[in-house]
């Protein structure tokens, strides 16, 4: 045996087994410490409370959801949320990104200038504090709801958010456009100012770093492809389009996943300003049933299940990228 263990490639075998090994023995030991401790408070290891009626209602949900719906609707609910969120935040951070990347790299001195303070004072303010500023600055901002501002097309804007047309029932019914009444609007769709804050706080805070990683991966182009590009009589904007950004992707794309991440992560601050997103439905979960275990673990392996398939979706775009570039 020990005269087998002097191949290297058995050698590295056999401590990685052992250290798998290892690794299950202090987690059976840990899980079954649990169980015990659960037991002795009369609380039993499972996730059977999921059927469950949740009795706590949710104030803006994307699905039919009701103080009677099980928890594991609860938790439907407050995954798309927090995706809804992402989603939208993700691409305005992007196009913000985008213009304030290009706006302090411009030869004028005043729009670089104001470009790369943003970039500083908005990276240097923890994401919290501007969350709160965000909610505070709209909530007094906001008319109240019996004098809403008309937007035009159909759009409102009161204490209880934005309102604008919707779907009256489902995806594929008659509109429901918003309409004034005695106690306020009624009908059509509404983003509440705990979403918009949010959503404002999210995107303009990732939007900072996604700037400087776009900003970097346009100087690292070499100036000889913009010279021959202008020599060839491409406008600057075709430049950019055609020549440097593709070539740049290579450096933005890796980084700027990242930021995709953080922003979703970051979205679990929600619960600071009210928004009812994944980590609210968890918290309210686990304070009424005593199963804080199953509902934390249910919070990490969706937070990683949305993680990897952003790390998945983005590698492939990587790789699309780079094939069109060759």
């Amino acid at each position: 045996m020990f005269s087998s263990l002097s191949n290297p490639r058995l050698r590295a075998a056999f401590w990685q087994a052992l250290l798998v090994l290892c690794l299950l023995l202090g987690l059976w030991l840990v899980i079954g410490n649990l169980q015990d401790n659960l037991a002795k408070r009369g609380i039993e290891l499972g996730f059977d409370f999921l059927s469950g009626p949740a009795g706590f209602d949710i104030s803006e949900r994307s699905i039919e959801y009701t103080a009677d719906s099980t928890y594991w609707r609860a938790y439907a609910v407050g995954i798309l949320n927090t995706l809804r969120v992402a989603v939208l935040g993700v691409l305005i951070a992007t196009l913000m990104g985008l213009v304030i990347a290009i706006g302090s790299l411009s030869i004028n001195p005043l729009l670089a200038g104001l470009c790369r303070s943003f970039v500083e004072i908005v990276r240097n303010i923890p994401l919290l504090l501007q969350l709160f500023f965000w909610y505070l600055s709209l909530t007094a901002a906001l008319p109240d709801n019996a004098s809403p501002v008309a937007m035009g097309a159909g759009f409102y804007l009161d204490k209880g958010g934005l309102h604008f047309p919707w779907f009256a029932e489902g995806w594929f019914s008659d509109w429901s456009i918003p309409e004034p009444g005695p106690f306020g609007l009624t009908g059509g769709g509404t983003l509440s100012p705990e979403f918009l804050a949010l959503l404002a706080g999210l995107s303009i805070y990732t939007s900072a770093f996604i700037a400087e990683v776009i900003r970097a991966g346009i100087l690292s182009v070499p100036k000889g492809q913009a010279e021959a590009a202008k020599a060839l009589g491409l406008s600057g904007w075709q430049q950019l389009r055609l020549v440097i950004l593709p070539q740049a992707l290579r450096v933005i794309i890796p980084p700027t996943t990242n930021q995709y991440l953080n922003l979703t992560k970051n979205s679990s601050l929600a619960v600071a300003i009210g928004y009812p997103e994944l980590v609210s439905v968890a918290t309210t979960t686990l304070n009424q049933t005593g199963h804080a275990v199953e509902a934390i673990s249910l919070l990490m392996l969706v937070y990683l299940t949305i993680s990897l398939a952003t790390s998945f979706l983005m590698h492939r775009f990587e790789r699309a990228s780079r094939l069109k570039e060759r």
